[in-house]
């Protein structure tokens, strides 16, 4: 490969690296072609961009967008393939359901929402992680909460004020 060819390389990655706000760095070595296809069949409908890559490409790619962590560094050795994606835990959920028929895809390291998680242990916790989307939908469903409650026994209590208040009145006619 040229220098001009790795650089053609290296500032897709960049592209794809800002372009993307979550990846993770995959090892997809062991799987036979059926199943490459497979997992990017399946990283195609969960709009999940797969590349297999050099690692001293991408060690390049993240120091020229400033996301070189020394911890995702450490983890580029063998053959890697990163998985780009808009939603965090959409990778995640993608390797655990496509592990239910073989080993692979095996996760060396993630950046999700800023942070960097280290080895395969983290993928329950990457599948849980909610995004920011969802978290807003949790903080303005527990905000309304207590105003229903409030609304639903005023209404409640309410309607019986006023039916006593009605049967009062028809007693003193």
């Amino acid at each position: 490969m040229t220098k001009e060819e790795k650089l053609v390389v290296i500032n897709n990655l960049a592209e794809q690296l800002n372009e993307y706000p979550h990846f993770y760095i995959t090892d997809i070595e062991a799987l036979n072609a059926e199943q490459t296809a497979a997992l990017r069949r399946k990283c195609f409908e969960s709009e999940v961009k797969l590349m297999v890559v050099k690692n001293t490409l991408l060690v390049k790619a993240l120091e020229k967008v400033e996301k070189a962590d020394a911890d995702l560094v450490k983890v580029l050795e063998g053959p890697t393939s990163v998985m780009f994606a808009h939603t965090g835990k959409a990778p995640a959920v993608l390797i655990r359901e496509f592990r239910k028929k073989c080993e692979k895809p095996v996760l060396k390291a993630a950046c999700v929402e800023g942070c960097v998680y280290v080895g395969d242990n983290q993928l329950e916790t990457l599948c849980n992680i909610k995004s920011r989307e969802e978290l807003i939908g949790d903080i303005v469903a527990l905000l309304q909460s207590p105003a229903k409650n409030v609304i639903s026994a005023l209404q409640a209590n309410a309607g019986q004020k006023i039916a006593g208040i009605v049967k009062t009145l028809e007693e003193r006619n």
